[in-house]
């Protein structure tokens, strides 16, 4: 009777280990979070370039969200989907590695990130900081945060298996994809090192009579 119990817990035992899942802070999931902050790093500094600096007239700051302003036209809606889409991960990355975090605590560090990005584009001369940006980034941070928890809440820790895949695969394809852009002779959005990308000062008033002629 005792090695007939042994036996049935030790089948319990071993069916419980093939389907336990994944460890959200497993082995995997950290480089694959990290890999992921340093695309999307190379992706809002340096557009998938080769990482450069440029000069003060790349330093451009955009305060007003969204609207058209005297200075900057409106936010395209192709450029605020796509910085939304592409921190959704971000987002569903922090609910599998803090999973016990509450949204507000994930909002402030996806916006915190984003504000670091914004401010590094600044010093670095690499873009214009843009709080449309700030708020969108945030927003799909939060998004994916959002997404993760509904998931579990109706899945339970499936969609912790589910989720973990998808980001390890889509990160990875992503890596793949940086590489053959790195091997690649095409480039995308060439950096105009010589470009003044601040808004143009109209000449009357830059103290210079419009039609006088440069001596």
């Amino acid at each position: 009777m005792t090695t007939t119990n042994q036996t049935t817990d030790a089948a319990a035992a071993r069916s419980r280990r093939r389907h336990r899942p994944p460890r959200p802070t497993g082995a995997m999931l950290i480089p694959m979070f990290v890999a992921y902050l340093a695309l999307l790093t190379w992706l809002v500094l340096w557009k998938l370039e080769i990482p450069w600096i440029g000069g003060a007239s790349h330093r451009v700051v955009k305060l007003v969200p969204f609207a058209d302003t005297a200075q900057f036209g409106a936010s395209a809606p192709s450029e605020v989907l796509a910085n939304l889409v592409v921190f959704v991960p971000f987002g569903v990355y922090l609910g599998l590695v803090a999973p016990s975090w509450p949204w507000w605590r994930a909002t402030g560090v996806v916006a915190a990130a984003s504000l670091a990005l914004e401010a590094g584009q600044f010093v670095m001369a690499t873009g214009s900081s843009d709080v449309t940006d700030l708020i969108v980034n945030t927003a799909g941070g939060l998004v994916g945060f959002a997404v993760l928890d509904l998931a579990r809440r109706r899945h339970g820790s499936r969609a912790t298996t589910v989720a973990i895949r998808l980001c390890t695969a889509a990160t990875v394809l992503a890596l793949i994809a940086g590489a053959l852009l790195v091997a690649s002779p095409l480039r995308y959005g060439t950096p105009m090192r010589g470009t003044d990308l601040r808004p143009a000062v109209p000449m009357e008033q830059s103290g210079t009579p419009v039609g006088s002629a440069s001596r």
